[in-house]
């Protein structure tokens, strides 16, 4: 088996009454019904002129139109360009200008973002209500062919383009499958497209989010409960903002896991879900775009930063002059654009290191560390402190809701969103880290892909 698409049909031979998907309508579309699908764009899309090699952007709500759709078109030994969703249009424009698609994929509204967009004047429109009665092709896919090509968040720099072959996503699946292993029949709620690719290679459910991932700020907390048990999901896949959201609502429904990343998690979002349901177990997994998953962890603990666990078995990591370095199958080794290379690329014989510009250290048992982003530790009157050394404290302290470590001016400031009430007593914790500016905020501004990591440049800017 060389391709997900192969997998994804061998899967819905396999499984083919079972739910695959349950869209964020309530709808449920069993294996067989989303091979269908994406047969037939399939054989719509081969008519309409799609090749081995074709760039074709694709711009979809998270249904199973965009799972079908990307089955499809790997079918064809296309390469799917999937823009950065929370970038909005100037997204789309960044992904036009470093991949000039031929093709444009679209369903419902976002099909008229080509008329928006000159850069797409000039591409061929693929929907999914485009058939044939000719069938889909049977062809032979290059595993080393491209076939995706997505983006950094650009949240540190201007996002970078990401070629992955089927050969990467197939080493990426074997990276992840460990962590989604499980004796039982799990129903997942899942809101990382990665981990639905590999249920529907493994034969497992996925539950679909019914609210925009790019507004996760203002989901109903009650609501995200009451999808987690209308569908009976045993299992969670969300980023940290949304496990607050169960923290929040005090009930985190039928679940026995939850499966948490794409940001920090910190020791007291993993206590508050435990005090509610005991028997919740807990995965933190670490990773970033370039290498997902890099390490993961079951266990919490207070200590010098945040605690990521044991790196994945599929992964190489090192840590260089503070910096975490990783390589594997799964770890991307260059950019669309090479020039970009020099930027995080470390060759070393015929090893190429991912540099993940995140700050970290490896204890004793081996364990993983984060600190922060390198370059973001501060200098106080007791010595170096990392953010997240000083941050995972603080977010105990009574009040906390959010904190920032940053440096202002030359000066180091702990900015502190919650109970203003409370700053004094803030700011006599914060001096035993040597830290004497302690400035309260009411909302710390946050990332707009998962709304869990301190964008810390909007903060910069807003407190001046």
């Amino acid at each position: 088996m060389t391709t997900l698409t192969a997998a994804f049909a061998q899967a819905a031979a396999k499984y083919c009454d079972r739910t695959a998907l349950i869209d964020g309508d309530g709808t449920a579309y069993r294996f067989s019904q989303v091979q269908g699908l994406a047969e037939t764009y399939a054989a719509g899309w081969y008519a309409k002129g799609v090749r081995p090699g074709d760039r074709v952007l694709i711009a979809m709500g998270i249904g199973v139109d965009l799972y079908a759709s990307l089955a499809a078109l790997w079918s064809l030994g296309a390469t799917v360009v999937l823009p950065e969703p929370a970038m909005g249009l100037a997204g789309v424009k960044t992904a036009i200008q470093a991949t000039q698609p031929k093709f444009f994929c679209a369903a419902g509204p976002y099909r008229w973002i080509k008329l928006l967009i000159p850069g797409l004047w000039g591409t061929t429109l693929l929907t999914p209500k485009q058939h044939s009665n000719a069938g889909s092709p049977n062809l032979i896919i290059d595993p080393d062919s491209i076939a995706l090509t997505s983006f950094t968040s650009g949240t540190t720099g201007t996002p970078k383009a990401i070629p992955r072959s089927h050969a990467f996503l197939m080493a990426q699946w074997k990276a992840v499958a460990p962590l989604l292993q499980s004796e039982a029949t799990e129903i997942d709620l899942v809101t990382f497209p990665v981990f639905v690719l590999i249920n529907l290679a493994e034969g497992r459910t996925s539950v679909l989010p019914n609210w925009k991932m790019s507004k996760l700020a203002a989901l109903d907390p009650r609501a995200l409960v009451d999808w987690i048990s209308v569908n009976n999901c045993t299992r969670a896949l969300l980023p940290p903002a949304l496990c607050e959201k169960l923290v929040e609502a005090q009930d985190t429904g039928p679940l026995n896991h939850i499966l948490t990343g794409g940001g920090p998690v910190f020791p007291d979002v993993v206590l508050g879900l435990k005090q509610i349901a005991e028997h919740l177990d807990i995965t933190t997994v670490y990773g970033s775009t370039e290498a997902e998953p890099i390490a993961h962890s079951h266990t919490t603990e207070q200590g010098y930063g945040l605690l990521v666990g044991h790196p994945v078995d599929a992964v190489q990591l090192r840590i260089v002059d503070t910096e975490i370095q990783v390589a594997g199958d799964h770890v991307n080794t260059g950019y669309l654009d090479p020039t970009r290379d020099a930027e995080t690329k470390v060759y070393d014989g015929d090893t190429i290191w991912h540099r993940t510009g995140d700050a970290g250290k490896l204890d004793d048992e081996g364990r993983l560390w984060l600190l922060g982003r390198v370059g973001d530790q501060v200098m106080t009157e007791s010595g170096v402190q990392y953010p997240f050394a000083v941050e995972t404290a603080a977010r105990m302290w009574p009040g906390v809701a959010r904190v920032a470590l940053m440096e202002l001016h030359d000066v180091p400031v702990l900015v502190v969103e919650g109970d203003a009430n409370q700053i004094k007593l803030w700011r006599a914790q914060a001096a035993a880290f040597g830290i004497k500016d302690v400035r309260h905020i009411s909302a710390i501004p946050l990332d707009k892909r998962h709304h869990s990591k301190v964008d810390r440049n909007a903060l910069h800017t807003l407190l001046g």
